[in-house]
Parts: C-alpha cells; sequence; structure tokens
C-alpha cells in the first residue's frame, strides 16, 4: 500500500522514536521530531489515516500510537536508511587461532560476533553436508578394526570406526582408498552406495565388502552433522522488558531455543532468499513471539549457499544497525570458509 511522502515521514519519525525509547508517541512529539511544519490536529488526522490502514495502533492506557508489525514492516522495507558500519577486527575475530581453525569454529565464532554486536542471541545454521565427500582415509588400529576418516566438502572431519572380518594390510586400505577418493569424490555415499555393486566386481570380494562398510558408515557420519545450528547469547534476551516481560512470553523463548525446529525451519526458508530477510512476529508464522523479531542472511562456501545466520531480538531493535550487522558475517563467513 502506497503512502504519501507525509504519510512516509511521519511513520518513519514514529517508529524510530518508539524503538529509541519504547513509550507511546504523540501528535505533539511527532509535530517537534518529524521536520514537518505541521499542526498537531493536522498530524493527528494523518495518525488516524495510518491506524485506519492497519500501520500503527493506540494503546489504551495513552494517547500516543505505536507500531504495528505491518508499519515495522513499511519501515524496514520501504523507510529505512540503514547505517555502515565498521569493524576492522571481525574478520579475526571470526579466524581468532588462525585461518586453520576448523569450520566449526569459525562457525561458533561467527554466532559469537553476532552476539556482541548486537546484544542479542546470534544464531548460525550449520552446513548441511547432504552426505557428499571430499576425500575418505583409512587407518589400520589393530588387527580387524580400521578407522575410517571422512572429509566433507566445508573442510569439516569426521570419524567412524569399522570392524571388519579381515585382517587388511595397510597396502589394501591405500588402495581401497585411492579408488574411492578417484571414483567417488564429490558426490554422495548415497550415489556412491549405487554404484559400487557394479563397478567392484572385478576386485577382491574382501575390498569390495571393506568398501561397502565405509560407504555405509561414512553416510551415516555425514547425516549425524546435519540440521545442526549453534546459538549464542541466549541470555542477552533475558534482559529485553519486551520479550521478558511475563512468564507466558519467557516459557515461548525459551521453548524456541529448546525445540529448534521452528527456528531451523525459519533458517532453513531464508538460506533459499538472496540477501538479508527479516522476518516480524506477528506477521510470520515462523516467528513464535508478536515481540520477537529475526534478522537473517544466507552464507557459503566457494560461491554455494550451505547455511543461515541471524540475529533474534525484540521487534523494537535497532534494525539499521542489526542489518548491516548479519549482512558483513555472512560475507565474512563465507570468505573464512572458502579458504
Amino acid at each position: 500500500m502506497q503512502l504519501d511522502i507525509r504519510a512516509q515521514t511521519l511513520l518513519k519519525a514514529l517508529v524510530e522514536r518508539y524503538i529509541a525509547d519504547g513509550q507511546p508517541v504523540g501528535s505533539r512529539a511527532l509535530s517537534r521530531i518529524s521536520g514537518l511544519e505541521l499542526s498537531p490536529a493536522t498530524i493527528r488526522n494523518v495518525m488516524a489515516d495510518l491506524e485506519e490502514m492497519g500501520f500503527v495502533a493506540s494503546p489504551h492506557t495513552s494517547a500516543g500510537r505505536i507500531p504495528t508489525p505491518r508499519g515495522y514492516r513499511m519501515f524496514v522495507d520501504e523507510l529505512l536508511t540503514v547505517q555502515e558500519i565498521s569493524e576492522p577486527g571481525l574478520e579475526s575475530r571470526l579466524q581468532s587461532g588462525g585461518i586453520s581453525q576448523p569450520p566449526q569454529k569459525i562457525i561458533a565464532n561467527a554466532a559469537q560476533i553476532l552476539s556482541s554486536l548486537s546484544q542479542f542471541a546470534g544464531v548460525v545454521m550449520t552446513p548441511k553436508t547432504g552426505s557428499v565427500f571430499q576425500q575418505v582415509e583409512f587407518l589400520r588400529l589393530s588387527e580387524k578394526r580400521i578407522l575410517l576418516v571422512v572429509v566433507a566438502p566445508n573442510g569439516e572431519v569426521h570419524n567412524r570406526l569399522l570392524l571388519t572380518d579381515v585382517d587388511y594390510a595397510p597396502s589394501q586400505l591405500t588402495q581401497a582408498a585411492n579408488y574411492l577418493n578417484q571414483n567417488f569424490s564429490g558426490i554422495s555415499f548415497d550415489e556412491a552406495r549405487l554404484r559400487l555393486n557394479g563397478e567392484l566386481r572385478q576386485l577382491q570380494t574382501d575390498m569390495t565388502r571393506l568398501m561397502q562398510a565405509a560407504v555405509e558408515a561414512g553416510s551415516d557420519a555425514l547425516s549425524d552433522q546435519e540440521d545442526g545450528m549453534v546459538i549464542s547469547g541466549e541470555r542477552n534476551l533475558l534482559n529485553v522488558q519486551d520479550l521478558s516481560s511475563n512468564m507466558s512470553s519467557l516459557r515461548k523463548l525459551f521453548d524456541m531455543f529448546e525445540q529448534k525446529s521452528g527456528l531451523l525451519q525459519l533458517l532453513d526458508v531464508s538460506s533459499k532468499a538472496t540477501g538479508v530477510q527479516i522476518f516480524i512476529g506477528g506477521e510470520s508464522q515462523l516467528v513464535p513471539m508478536d515481540e520477537m523479531s529475526i534478522v537473517t542472511a544466507p552464507y557459503g562456501v566457494n560461491g554455494k549457499i550451505v547455511g543461515t545466520l541471524g540475529v533474534i531480538g525484540p521487534t523494537r531493535m535497532a534494525y539499521e544497525r542489526v542489518i548491516p550487522i548479519v549482512d558483513i558475517t555472512a560475507r565474512l563467513l563465507s570468505n573464512a570458509l572458502s579458504q
């Protein structure tokens, strides 16, 4: 719905003032802060129109007005001026300990950065591997006990213990690993399993069994890591009056962090979009509380989207600052994981 310049200016001023102090905004205050030379009576008429269109609401206890979820949506989509933030130390914080840090550590650092910069909760959905492997290796631990080492495309390393019927020689283990890496690297274990039956007939029976066991175990190892997330700064939300003002709100808040399924669904939805997405409570069925908003952005590895990160905070948050925090962190995380 289109608003004229006057209505847009007043709505923008109202939302910014309400975000700043959390108090309903009256016509006289808007007259002072909007920069428009309008009488309080004229402003009241515009506010009445905005209320009728669903952009603002009047609490019973006050003559002022507050933004509705629809008003916040208009604000973030059409009226917001995003700040430029300068955080020169972010990249080093993300890779604290050196650029050789494992992906899990870099992702945990990203969640902490989001939390510390926003003072709300930071969340990162960990990459979905899809059971695709980059490399496998067999290590002989003892007679009939072999350690399977699986390297995923994002650099994560997973281990599985194989108990075999045969005591394989180191040369046989090397031969089996070389065959799998040369023929199946970059595809899923499920696809490798289908191809194994037809392609391994010329090899020794014992070797075939070893490779089939490796494919089964490798698929299980990668599947165990899927659909995870890292959350940092949940306790910050206890200090947000809008989210912790009553027991019902607190229950919803902790249910969201404990169950995680709804949050994972939201992050999965946002991973299919481009750029920063803003989910505002009260308008999105994915957000469990009317007083909560979630700002998200996808991140990738070597140009391919693999997950989503974001900030969870109150609807009354400083979007002009949180949006660039999320955007910059997503780009830096993509760079760090792609190195």
